[in-house]
């Protein structure tokens, strides 16, 4: 896989790959919120071979039914913005109404809350049943 973008190993937990994308977990335990990182060095969703685009787009899908049925998600947000990281990634955050900056949108959000070890354990756990084999877990989780 290409290295991931600085900005992204920092912000997130690395989960580990999804119908061949990189699947990471903002660290941000004020909102289920993921993303998905395309093996590509293209920048723009339209750029990659249809194939890619249908795995990215399975991958989006299985976790926004993950978000609905196991973490209480009333809606799904799905976005690839990439104004300040290039590298090509997709946001996939559950939200609800009582959720920290609804209605707004979460990026650009100051407030944050780092997961704990036993949250992050637990959302990762979560993953591996809820996503089945097309989810390969990092070999530390």
């Amino acid at each position: 896989m290409r290295p991931l973008d600085l900005r992204l190993a920092a912000d997130c937990i690395q989960l580990g790959t999804l119908h061949g994308s990189r699947l990471l977990l903002m660290n941000n335990a004020l909102v289920p919120w993921f993303i998905l990182v395309p093996d590509t060095p293209h920048t723009e969703f339209y750029e990659l071979p249809a194939a890619q685009q249908s795995a990215v787009l399975a991958a989006v899908n299985a976790l926004s039914g993950l978000l609905k049925q196991r973490l209480a998600a009333q809606k799904t947000n799905v976005a690839a913005i990439g104004n300040v990281v290039s590298q090509l990634h997709v946001h996939v955050v559950g939200r609800r109404a009582d959720d920290f900056c609804w209605p707004g949108v979460v990026w650009g959000a100051q407030q944050r809350e780092a997961y704990s070890q036993d949250e992050a354990e637990r959302i990762a756990a979560l993953v591996r049943e809820g996503l089945g084999t097309a989810f390969v877990p990092d070999a530390t989780q």
